[in-house]
């Protein structure tokens, strides 16, 4: 993606899930209502008054961004007790053909979220065996025990729930749950039916929750105190395209800013002009705050990191569209040369830009099997290529999911400049996929596999590979891409997407090739109700 979905990525702060599974059992989360008991969380009292606001989180247990959305709902709990109808749901993937079910995380990830329902059906104190597993959230899958213990929940019962067909059937029923409303995300907040686009601190969630209040307000609404007003102006050109959407952007601030004065401008219109020469050097989209954000501290903490004093202006730049480009004969100019708007079209050529443990990443390559058997069926013939996203040079080379990610970003770089030839080092990618995160690579090389596992050791081993991949990193980096995957027809048009129908389509759309025609694999159904969310990826 752009620069600009990178800053958005980062003002979102949440990384997508996917949805649409079956339901195997009947049974779902307890209702909760709460009042706090020490700092361990609220405890669940029974029943909600009548006319409480229904409120749904749903989250996946080993999602840090989920983890801070429970916890930004503790004080709400404790405030507004039985005044609210607060659940927990969970979002998961599709089911396997033997009825198993799966999470974005993993096996571990799934245990949790069983853990956790099947504590809501045994116990009051649902909340605070959540917040007891959250100290250690990658540890959901095995601290059930020792939380259960903590909070009262008598063990045996709960590992007669988690191990049988009830907690796969609580699962089942909340994956579909999810599916049904749209939640991909986590946290995606549902209030009075409707998904919470507002800010996620505690202020926040209480003030959007009195509003869904259709009668009486309770008087846990009465001291919340208002928000400062912030000025924003979204600036923009609508020359950039889906990029520049101002909507992105938009979404983006309401999370961090509790009370946005939003407004947006184009950079051809005289005042966005006149905002843009007041502002430059900086690409577009940007974000632009006056002296009001200085009034609303967390956001501006938020903020602090990606903002650029520009006068009596803040700015966070969030794209890489230069207007300068745009303009007649700005690609003659240096600075626009490598721009997407002026790099010259390659016919039948695909790109993907990913993270080689990224679970939407290994789906995007999967379902390239399937598109580039198509293609060969057909005797068309397309230049793939795969590359790399991440930071750093040689010498110090990251990437989002750890060092295990960059060792296999490497191994696999290393397979690319070995065994281009035919495409084979997509046998070792595909190998690696179907357990991408396990150590024993060179089971995917050596015997009849056609890889030579001592060529992948020296070039992973040497400077060969990092520098290899430092090169892919930059690359990916020069284009502004930062979610993976990320893909690129022709050199110049992007488009999202994890399967083969997709991926097929958008090369099919710029390019006339033999197979076109045929329908492969995919897209996975649209949720139901309210807008479609966005492709699934990491980062941003």
């Amino acid at each position: 993606m752009s620069k600009s979905a990178s800053i958005i990525g980062f003002l979102l702060s949440f990384v997508l899930g996917m949805g649409f599974v079956w339901m195997l059992g009947q049974g779902g989360p307890a209702t909760a209502q709460a009042t706090a008991e020490g700092a361990t969380g609220g405890t669940v009292m029974g029943a909600a008054n009548p006319g409480a606001v229904k409120v749904d989180l749903f989250v996946m247990s080993q999602c840090p961004y989920g983890v801070q959305a429970e916890q930004a709902f503790a004080p709400v709990i404790e405030k507004f007790g039985k005044d609210i109808d607060f659940k927990v749901e969970y979002v998961g993937g599709k089911p396997s053909p033997d009825g198993s079910l799966s999470s974005m995380h993993g096996p571990n990830e799934v245990k949790g979220d069983i853990a956790q329902l099947c504590a809501m059906k045994l116990s009051n104190k649902w909340f605070d065996f959540i917040t007891c597993q959250n100290k250690d959230m990658k540890q959901v899958a095995t601290n059930w025990e020792s939380c259960a213990t903590e909070v009262g929940i008598p063990g045996d019962k709960l590992a007669a729930c988690m191990n049988g067909d009830e907690g796969k059937g609580l699962l089942a029923a909340s994956f579909k749950k999810a599916e049904e409303v749209g939640a991909r995300g986590s946290p995606t907040i549902m209030i009075a039916g409707q998904k919470h686009q507002g800010g996620r601190r505690p202020a926040d969630l209480m003030r959007a929750i009195c509003a869904a209040y259709t009668g009486a307000k309770p008087a846990a609404c009465n001291d919340i105190p208002e928000s400062p007003k912030v000025n924003v102006t979204i600036l923009t050109d609508k020359r950039c395209g889906a990029d520049c959407n101002p909507a992105k952007m938009e979404g983006s601030v309401r999370q961090k800013v509790a009370n946005p004065v939003l407004k947006t401008l184009d950079v051809a219109d005289a005042e966005g002009k006149a905002l843009f020469d007041a502002i430059k050097p900086t690409m577009l989209p940007a974000v632009v705050f006056d002296a009001s954000l200085d009034a609303d501290k967390e956001a501006s903490a938020a903020f602090s990191r990606g903002l650029k004093p520009a006068g009596q202006y803040k700015v966070m730049a969030g794209g890489g569209w230069n207007p300068a480009c745009a303009d007649d004969g700005g690609c003659q100019l240096e600075e626009c040369k490598a721009t997407m708007a002026c790099r010259p079209e390659e016919p039948n050529k695909l790109e993907v830009f990913v993270m080689s443990q990224c679970p939407f990443g290994v789906k995007g390559l999967d379902a390239m099997k399937e598109v580039l058997e198509n293609f060969k069926k057909s005797d068309a013939k397309i230049d793939f290529q795969v590359h790399f996203i991440g930071d750093g040079d040689a010498t110090s080379l990251k990437s989002m999911h750890g060092q295990g990610e960059v060792d296999e970003d490497i191994r696999e770089a290393c397979a690319i400049e070995h065994y281009g030839k035919d495409l084979k080092f997509m046998d070792y990618v595909w190998c690696r996929n179907k357990n991408i995160k396990d150590t024993n690579w060179q089971s995917c090389t050596g015997g009849d596999t056609g890889i030579d596992t001592a060529v992948i050791q020296k070039c992973f081993e040497g400077d060969e590979g990092k520098q290899l991949l430092a090169k892919s990193f930059a690359y990916s980096k020069q284009l502004g891409f930062g979610a993976s995957p990320t893909w690129l027809a022709n050199g110049k048009f992007k488009f999202s997407g994890v399967d083969a129908e997709t991926i097929k389509s958008q090369v099919c759309a710029k390019n006339k090739l033999g197979g076109c025609d045929n329908k492969l694999s995919g897209p996975p159904p649209r949720p139901q109700g309210g807008a479609a969310a966005a492709a699934p990826g990491c980062g941003g």
